[in-house]
Protein backbone atom coordinates (compact mmCIF):
# COMPACT_ATOMS: atom_id res chain seq x y z
CA UNK A 1 0.00 0.00 0.00
CA UNK A 2 1.37 3.30 -0.92
CA UNK A 3 2.10 6.43 1.48
CA UNK A 4 -0.27 9.33 1.55
CA UNK A 5 2.88 11.67 2.15
CA UNK A 6 4.71 9.98 -0.64
CA UNK A 7 6.17 12.63 -3.19
CA UNK A 8 4.13 12.62 -6.28
CA UNK A 9 3.41 14.21 -9.53
CA UNK A 10 1.60 17.44 -8.87
CA UNK A 11 1.76 20.38 -6.99
CA UNK A 12 5.00 20.08 -4.42
CA UNK A 13 4.79 21.74 -0.97
CA UNK A 14 6.99 24.72 -0.27
CA UNK A 15 9.45 24.98 2.10
CA UNK A 16 8.30 26.76 5.30
CA UNK A 17 10.81 29.30 6.45
CA UNK A 18 12.87 28.79 8.98
CA UNK A 19 12.45 30.78 12.44
CA UNK A 20 15.85 32.88 11.63
CA UNK A 21 14.90 33.55 8.20
CA UNK A 22 11.36 34.52 9.70
CA UNK A 23 13.22 36.91 12.49
CA UNK A 24 14.81 38.63 9.62
CA UNK A 25 11.82 39.50 7.96
CA UNK A 26 10.19 40.72 11.36
CA UNK A 27 13.42 43.15 11.94
CA UNK A 28 13.59 44.23 8.35
CA UNK A 29 9.24 44.89 9.22
CA UNK A 30 10.08 46.82 11.79
CA UNK A 31 12.77 49.15 10.64
CA UNK A 32 10.73 49.93 7.59
CA UNK A 33 7.91 50.77 9.91
CA UNK A 34 9.85 52.96 11.92
CA UNK A 35 11.62 54.87 8.76
CA UNK A 36 8.27 55.16 7.48
CA UNK A 37 7.03 56.67 10.34
CA UNK A 38 9.70 59.17 10.67
CA UNK A 39 9.25 60.24 7.10
CA UNK A 40 5.82 60.60 7.33
CA UNK A 41 6.07 63.01 10.41
CA UNK A 42 9.08 64.85 8.78
CA UNK A 43 7.09 65.31 5.74
CA UNK A 44 3.82 66.65 7.89
CA UNK A 45 6.39 68.36 10.06
CA UNK A 46 7.41 70.63 7.14
CA UNK A 47 4.37 70.83 5.60
CA UNK A 48 2.15 72.21 8.46
CA UNK A 49 5.38 74.57 9.86
CA UNK A 50 4.08 77.89 9.35
CA UNK A 51 7.29 80.63 7.48
CA UNK A 52 9.55 81.91 10.98
CA UNK A 53 9.51 86.18 11.23
CA UNK A 54 12.83 86.90 11.15
CA UNK A 55 11.95 89.35 13.42
CA UNK A 56 10.16 87.02 16.19
CA UNK A 57 12.65 85.99 19.08
CA UNK A 58 13.99 82.56 18.63
CA UNK A 59 11.99 79.64 20.74
CA UNK A 60 13.44 76.26 21.55
CA UNK A 61 15.05 73.94 24.03
CA UNK A 62 18.19 75.96 23.87
CA UNK A 63 17.27 79.70 23.27
CA UNK A 64 17.65 80.14 27.37
CA UNK A 65 21.53 79.69 26.82
CA UNK A 66 23.61 82.88 26.41
CA UNK A 67 24.96 82.76 22.82
CA UNK A 68 27.21 85.11 21.08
Amino acid sequence: MRNSFAAREGARLLKTPSPRRRAGRRRLAAVCGVLALALASGLIGSLTAGGQDPRSPETGPFSYFPHQ
